[in-house]
């Protein structure tokens, strides 16, 4: 199965194939499962590009709805990490006359609270109207609509150009992205900056993390395909950044030719990722051969462990939980329940798999012997919360880059 690429229109080769896969973040309710709607989750790399994208087209209005769960404010290390990144805008972008700054996919206002309170001109474009609500309650300013070149026309009479347009853990979800790009560079100001954050293709590879596929991620990034695409529509990438979110993310930063100098890490990076082979085929073959494997290994655990009589539960819903159960074949028989923080999640079921989310005070009334880590890119923070399940006796479960109990 080929596609054209999303972005330069080239031929786009499958390369990763975790099967079919229900929405990563639909969590139906108990007894409302008859018509889950699911997809083949196949991933490929673009030929010319080397853009690597899913193969098949969901509509962003079944992605994205009005009961979208994910609040970026539930995790302390996310709401540091987005606090710091206002501090560091006030600080070096938005210092001039009257700034404005754009934030793509606002969510629950996490980061534009922090430039609201510092008044300054902000607005945040988030389609589901529920974490819009929860911005607008911490006095950010929204737009509840998706952002592509027909929404960057009236903001900028609106509002004016903008001196910064944000994204983080957004823009490789948007599927137009040459859109998405086009008009970034219509809001842009002169010398105005588009700065994204999302996961990274070379840690994604290293780490084996194969639950990082889901409906929701058009695109998993790499330095040289955002390079390309800046390029095929106007813009240039100026600097790269990796950060520790998400198990290693990178973040990039675009602006219009010429207006910006170019940092030394986008050679450097470009470097590093032509050692790794990233922009090979191969490379994201034998990637999906490693999954293949964690998905074996972690099954046998799971078996051995039943087969002993200990109890199992799951830790963390996010939105990869689903591709981890589906392609691992894991439900209630061996999991009975997965914990997480977000209140929209309890009493809900994960997608396909059908595991029932509860609150963490059912896992600390009820801790069983093992509990599988999948929110594991939290890890730090979450073990450091449940340090008396550890010190009970209770073991993680973790599954990247390779299972192994902790």
């Amino acid at each position: 199965m080929d596609i054209s690429c999303r972005i330069c229109g080239g031929p786009v080769k499958a390369a990763v194939d975790l099967g079919s896969h229900p929405r990563g973040n639909a969590f139906p309710k108990p007894g409302d499962t008859s018509d889950e709607f699911f997809f083949p989750l196949v991933v490929g790399m673009c030929d010319s590009c080397t853009m690597v994208q899913l193969m098949a087209d969901i509509p962003q209005e079944v992605r994205y709805h009005d009961e979208y769960p994910y609040h970026a404010s539930n995790s302390v290390v996310h709401s540091r990490h987005f606090e710091g990144i206002a501090e560091r805008f006030l600080e070096t972008e938005l210092t001039g006359p009257d700034p404005f700054i754009a934030e793509i996919g606002s969510n629950d206002g996490v980061m534009l609270a922090r430039i609201a309170r510092a008044g300054v001109r902000h607005l945040g474009i988030e389609p589901s109207r529920q974490v819009a609500e929860m911005s607008r309650a911490r006095g950010v300013q929204v737009l509840s609509r998706f952002f592509d070149e027909s929404a960057a026309e009236p903001i900028r009479a609106e509002h004016g150009p903008a001196d910064v347009i944000f994204g983080a853990n957004v823009i490789a979800h948007i599927a137009h992205l040459a859109s998405v790009l086009k008009g970034a560079r219509q809001l842009l100001g002169p010398r105005g900056v588009f700065v994204f954050e999302e996961p990274y293709l070379g840690s994604v590879v290293e780490q084996t993390a194969f639950d990082i596929l889901y409906d929701e991620h058009s695109f998993v990034f790499s330095v040289r395909a955002i390079r390309a695409a800046a390029e095929l529509y106007g813009l240039e990438l100026v600097d790269v950044e990796h950060v520790e979110l998400h198990g290693g993310s990178m973040r990039y930063t675009l602006a219009k030719p010429g207006a910006r100098e170019i940092r030394p890490a986008v050679g450097e990076w470009l470097a590093r990722e032509e050692a790794q082979r990233l922009g090979e085929h191969a490379t994201l073959e034998e990637f999906a051969r490693r999954a293949a494997r964690v998905r074996d290994d972690l099954n046998s655990l799971l078996r051995s462990l039943r087969a002993e009589g200990k109890t199992i539960a799951g830790y963390g819903a996010p939105a990869k939980i689903t591709t981890v159960t589906n392609y691992c074949g894991i439900g209630p028989d061996t999991v009975p329940f997965v914990c997480d923080s977000t209140p929209s999640k309890q009493g809900r079921l994960v997608a396909g798999s059908h595991i029932p989310v509860v609150s963490p005070e059912v896992f600390a009334a009820n801790p069983p012997d093992y509990a599988i880590l999948f929110a594991w890119n939290h890890a730090g923070e979450i073990m450091r919360k449940e340090r008396e399940f550890a010190e009970r006796g209770g073991r993680w479960i973790l599954y990247v880059p390779e299972v192994h109990v902790v």
